[in-house]
């Protein structure tokens, strides 16, 4: 009987093209990234207006690099020329890394890795920087199971040092750390090696913590801005739970709660009433202008 490395080859030179799907924050950070590091970029976005304004987005904050002296001029020009923007996922048949960035919706997520399966390469990977969904879900869609793994980026991209690399049980070893060595190569972060399980490392330490201090400004046992300052002061966090939830996005924080308990059914992660109702009311949190904190 053949192994499976034989049934299945995995290409092992340098990840030089990659692709990206979704051109909100994370997508556009993620593009960005590669696009600073010399890689060349495909960007798909889902609307026509995309096409103008993700550019835009990543001009802005390749201009704020620049003003703050974290890159020169000639670095901005060049990731700009270095990125693609298309509505057409067919765009990303040359990629060689695939990286999904769509919005935290199960069923979203799931019909878009069924379409890249389609039309990517068939040595390519596919990659989901999800933050709570199981990645063995969005591989038994495809018909590469072997080639897709998780590479969950933090917020913001190029600031955040930490990348989470999450195998599934049949992901492939040699393509596992090539995954691994694109990270720490080609795009100079951290990797950590975390099991498929919902939430990975940090955000199932993360979730429960913004939970609770959700469930404590909830009971009024005290404003947010005490809860904030008890953490900051207290345990030298350098942002307090709240205005971290806000920063996350408050529909971000639900639907990783959701997701938690959905696996685990544990209590903690349950997410509390008033989280619920602010998410229902549009109250996001920064980018929308209020959460628990104006702006």
């Amino acid at each position: 009987m053949e192994t499976r490395e034989k049934e299945h080859p995995i290409d092992l030179s340098p990840i030089d093209r990659v692709g990206v799907v979704g051109s909100g924050t994370m997508g556009a950070g993620i593009a960005e990234l590669c696009a600073v590091r010399g890689l060349d970029v495909t960007l798909a976005v889902s609307r026509e207006s995309s096409l103008a304004s993700a550019p835009r987005r990543i001009e802005a904050s390749l201009e704020r690099a620049v003003s703050r002296g974290r890159i020169p001029e000639q670095t901005r020009d060049a990731a700009l020329d270095r990125i693609t923007v298309t509505t057409d996922l067919a765009d990303l048949g040359d990629r060689h890394l695939v990286v999904e960035a769509v919005p935290e919706d199960e069923s979203l997520k799931l019909g878009l890795f069924a379409a890249l399966d389609k039309v990517v390469a068939d040595d390519a990977i596919l990659a989901s920087t999800t933050s709570a969904i199981t990645i063995s879900r969005l591989a038994g869609v495809t018909s590469r199971p072997h080639q897709v793994l998780g590479i969950h980026f933090f917020n913001p991209v190029g600031v955040m040092s930490l990348v989470e690399v999450v195998p599934t049980l049949l992901t492939d070893a040699g393509l596992l750390d090539r995954a691994e060595e694109f990270v720490a190569g080609a795009l100079g972060k951290e990797p950590i090696r975390v099991s498929d399980r919902s939430g990975f490392v940090v955000n199932a330490l993360l979730i429960p913590y913004l939970l609770a201090a959700i469930r404590m400004a909830d009971t009024a046992h005290a404003s947010s801005e005490s809860i904030d300052r008890a953490m900051e002061l207290g345990c030298a966090h350098p942002m307090g739970p709240l205005r971290l939830a806000d920063f996350i996005g408050l529909d971000v924080v639900a639907a990783i709660a959701g997701a938690l308990y959905e696996e685990f059914k544990e209590p903690l992660y349950a997410p509390p009433p008033l989280l619920s109702r602010m998410v229902t009311s549009g109250l996001l949190g920064h980018k929308s202008g209020r959460g628990f904190y104006a702006y």
